[in-house]
């Protein structure tokens, strides 16, 4: 009985979660193309949501396509109240992805929440505190949802340098931790040492 739970409620779970995936996207869109068209079926929604992306990832890499879709961009980027969401969601996605330019400077850690526990930040910026104190603005994301986390401002001197790439601190959120590199470097915080896009601009 204890082997057959420990086998059969993973897949119990995974199977609610994919189907409240499913219901939700489905829900989303089905509603509106059986108004307009007529046509219904399970899993419309969804299949209406992939030709969506497919045909957005297709316009993108047309010359056209790419034009028209920055234009859109650039649109919805005059708009007050949508700016204020869209900018914000777009640079954190392309961050997370690799896919333009990235918000995270480097990959950090920070000991928290007790002294000698370490969690994995992204470095986004660097400010002025009280007194004049230099402070590391790190994005400290959550396993396995990384776009969802929070914002620490700690004192540079409580931010340490490692020598992961965004790409291997991703894999290693996602994965709960499972695909960890054998090894971390920490080293002290360099406010002056080149960020990831400038280190990667530099490579010949």
């Amino acid at each position: 009985m204890i082997e057959g739970v420990l086998l059969l409620v993973p897949i119990v779970i995974t199977f609610v979660i994919l189907k409240w995936i499913w219901d939700f996207i489905d829900g989303v869109l089905s509603p509106s193309i059986r108004t307009t068209t007529g046509v219904s079926f399970p899993g419309l929604g969804v299949a209406a949501l992939l030709f969506l992306v497919y045909v957005a990832g297709l316009t993108w890499e047309l010359d056209l396509g790419r034009r028209l879709l920055g234009s859109g961009q650039r649109v919805l980027m005059s708009l007050p109240i949508v700016k204020i969401v869209y900018a914000p969601a777009r640079q954190l996605i392309q961050s997370f992805s690799g896919s333009g330019p990235s918000g995270f400077k480097r990959v950090v850690v920070i000991e928290y929440p007790r002294h000698g526990t370490w969690m994995l930040g992204f470095l986004t910026s660097i400010t002025t505190g009280r007194d004049g104190v230099r402070l590391g603005v790190v994005y400290v994301p959550t396993a396995p949802t990384p776009n969802s986390g929070w914002v620490a401002m700690l004192p540079t001197s409580e931010v340490f340098d490692t020598q992961l790439t965004v790409q291997e601190a991703m894999t290693m959120v996602l994965s709960g931790g499972i695909a960890t590199p054998d090894e971390i470097v920490m080293t002290e915080f360099d406010e002056h040492r080149p960020t990831l896009v400038e280190s990667q601009a530099a490579e010949p």
